[in-house]
């Protein structure tokens, strides 16, 4: 059986939660929970190898699945899954969901194990240079150290202490509490700064939290009482936030996020098609995975993706879009071929 590509790990769990099943499925049944769980484009690489038997993890009775597996089944971590932990623990980011107790247990359990890449070993382009203030991880370790010395390389020395002391540790602060208050559907009395220089003061609640890699930051969704009984979707800078308080007050009902975000998108999604060449569906699927879309084959060459965004994603996708390479032909909606042309014609001004 060939090993699983999809590094944001969605297929593993599409896969775990239906070989856990203990009664037999139909082909449709199996199709209802990839839907349910997976992305638009999940049934072009799972469904044709279930089907075929490529991945044999099912025994056939007609038209009927039985999962292999047993009940008791457990997969322990492999070399590789402890390498990956192991180079996660030496990334800024990790200090924003680990405590120093945490940290440090995981630290000594890998403390023999390899990491799978070092931060030095990565070349970033066209990205935005003023990321959030990440903390460095909260220990001594080496991979702290390299943290470390990475920061004192890019911020200077007269940076680094208020990086590590100042910024970067209101900016955990901020973002622990706000990680608690969206287990918890609890809100947070929160002020904040907008892009225009303008402090805001309002009650939210932290309905999830996004990361954009072309901007090296994280945004907060956050619900916001309309006053009308409805609940509007405010999009935050978690760098922006001054302080966050959590209150008592717990969300009353629960509120479908996915249907607030969607009633947001534009009416016409953007349409790419992709050539199929140089492993080029792959590499878009990876590249826009932080995006709802829908994904089918055209013919042989062709695949047809449309991605649904708001106004907030447009200048985010427009950039990604441009950088990914020819590849890619953007066919609509007007509205961004418009955006496409006139930044491409500015770029061009520009020589």
């Amino acid at each position: 059986m060939e090993l699983f590509s999809e590094i944001y790990s969605c297929y593993y769990q599409v896969l775990r939660h239906i070989l856990c099943r203990t009664d037999a499925m139909t082909i449709q049944e199996i199709c209802r929970q990839i839907d349910s769980e997976g992305f638009g484009e999940s049934m072009i690489s799972i469904i044709p190898r279930l089907e075929s038997g490529a991945w044999n993890l099912f025994d056939r009775d007609n038209e009927l699945y039985l999962s292999r597996l047993s009940p008791s089944f457990a997969v322990p971590l492999t070399s590789l899954e402890k390498s990956y932990l192991k180079a996660l623990l030496s990334d800024p980011r990790i200090g924003l969901f680990l405590d120093r107790e945490q940290f440090d247990a995981l630290n000594e359990m890998l403390a023999s194990v390899k990491p799978l890449w070092r931060k030095e070993q990565f070349c970033y382009y066209d990205r935005f240079a003023d990321k959030d203030p990440y903390p460095i991880p909260p220990s001594g370790s080496d991979a702290v150290s390299s943290g470390a010395a990475a920061l004192s390389d890019e911020a200077g020395a007269d940076e680094k202490e208020d990086n590590l002391y100042g910024r970067s540790e209101t900016y955990r602060q901020n973002f622990r509490t706000l990680l608690k208050a969206q287990k918890l559907k609890r809100y947070v009395d929160l002020d904040y700064t907008s892009p225009a220089g303008t402090r805001v003061h309002h009650h939210y609640v932290p309905a999830r939290l996004e990361y954009s890699v072309k901007n090296d930051k994280f945004r907060l969704l956050a619900l916001k009482n309309t006053g009308r009984g409805g609940m509007r979707l405010d999009i935050l800078n978690i760098a922006r936030i001054q302080s966050v308080r959590l209150t008592e007050k717990r969300l009353s009902s629960d509120i479908d996020l996915n249907s607030l975000i969607r009633s947001s998108y534009y009416k016409e999604p953007l349409r790419l098609h992709i050539a199929n060449k140089r492993n080029a569906l792959e590499r878009a699927m990876l590249h826009f995975a932080n995006y709802e879309k829908n994904t089918t084959k055209i013919d042989e060459n062709t695949y047809e993706c449309l991605i649904y965004y708001n106004q907030s994603m447009e200048t985010e996708l427009l950039i990604e879009v441009m950088s990914f390479g020819p590849m890619i032909t953007v066919i609509g909606n007007e509205k961004f071929l418009k955006s496409l042309r006139s930044r491409l014609w500015r770029q061009r001004n520009l020589k």
